[in-house]
């Protein structure tokens, strides 16, 4: 279970903005094995803070966890403080990877931002916090296909 969470089991707002959430974390049952979580979010939205414009993207994180992990109603509950909060697609990437990092201190820990086009230009983002480990399974991020940024909403 959650030690002091503030999140999971609970009424929780959206914050207005991410700086200061403190994620819940779940401690790792299973630290005698290596092995890596992904975590997908699919309907990332921020705000150009430039134009007021809203981004979209799909964020593709990556961990190999020592003792703790990121409880998952508290990471949505940070990732949508973004939804109104302006900040580039570059800032983003880097601010989301490191608060969950410096919260959980992974082995491993690796987070890709593939932002839709603007003015024809897609923007992709990635940062790890160094060498892949071995002996786990960590998936290719080449897979990604941009074309679902291009799906008819019916």
């Amino acid at each position: 279970m959650v030690k002091d969470n503030k999140v999971l089991g609970k009424n929780t707002e959206i914050p207005n903005s991410p700086i200061g959430f403190k994620f819940d974390l779940i401690k790792n049952r299973n630290r005698k094995f290596i092995f890596n979580v992904r975590l997908t979010i699919t309907e990332f939205t921020s705000i150009c803070p430039v134009t007021t414009q809203p981004d979209f993207g799909i964020l593709f994180i990556d961990y190999v966890p020592k003792s703790s992990l990121v409880e998952s109603k508290s990471l949505k509950t940070y990732i949508h403080s973004y939804r109104n909060y302006g900040i580039f697609h570059e800032d983003v990437v880097i601010k989301i990877g490191t608060d969950i990092f410096n919260s959980i201190r992974p082995i491993w820990f690796r987070i890709a931002g593939y932002f839709a086009p603007r003015g024809g230009i897609p923007i992709d983002v990635f940062w790890q916090s160094g060498k892949k480990p071995i002996n786990v399974v960590i998936p290719e991020l080449s897979n990604f296909d941009r074309k679902i940024f291009n799906r008819k909403i019916i």
